[in-house]
């Protein structure tokens, strides 16, 4: 399975606006697209942070989207007015798991020693998945590689806020004994509202 997200940085008072747009939309035209296998929206209102996720069957489909879809794309993204990052990412390891809007979403991005990838995936697979599938509220999650470039990044969701804030500790211990097991670097932790989950 392979991922596109595209993360977005813009005022904040247009970001009411731009989720409104996204919501209508976004499903409706990726759905049309060979190989779609699910869409996420994440957002952080109160600083002007929105992160977009698909996922696809091969590259090829993700590649293909891309290009099918950049006209609705520029138009949708242009709302909110700020800057647009895109990356592509490996699905190395994952849980699919599903919520309601007002569930909460942890980001942990990382680097790594490109040579040292399937380490990575290993101990995540092991030790890290497990654990974060014995805390409370925990809903789905996954490992998002780039192994060319040795980056990185840990998406957990919870059932709501109140479980997402109740984990910061116990997720704060897998998330060392991981990072020294796997030899990663952890360079980034961000926290999101879940805005829309779709699986097919």
């Amino acid at each position: 399975m392979y991922v596109r997200t595209i993360y977005l940085t813009g005022d904040p008072g247009l970001a009411d606006k731009a989720l409104e747009g996204l919501k209508a939309e976004s499903v409706r035209s990726l759905s049309g697209q060979a190989g779609y296998r699910g869409f996420s929206i994440f957002s952080d209102r109160q600083l002007g942070k929105i992160l977009l996720g698909s996922w696809w069957e091969s590259e090829q489909n993700e590649r293909d989207s891309w290009t099918a879809l950049h006209d609705q794309r520029r138009q949708l993204l242009s709302v909110f007015g700020g800057t647009v990052t895109v990356a592509r990412w490996e699905a190395a390891v994952f849980r699919r798991g599903d919520a309601q809007p007002g569930a909460g979403f942890r980001l942990v991005r990382l680097g790594f020693d490109p040579a040292a990838a399937d380490r990575l995936v290993e101990t995540f697979k092991a030790t890290a998945l497990p654990g974060l599938e014995a805390l409370d509220g925990f809903a789905g999650g996954a490992l998002l590689i780039d192994r060319t470039h040795g980056t990185g990044s840990v998406g957990a969701i919870f059932r709501d806020r109140a479980a997402l804030e109740a984990t910061r500790g116990p997720q704060a211990q897998l998330r060392s004994k991981a990072a020294e097991a796997s030899g990663v670097e952890v360079r980034s932790l961000e926290e999101f509202d879940v805005e829309l989950l779709h699986r097919p």
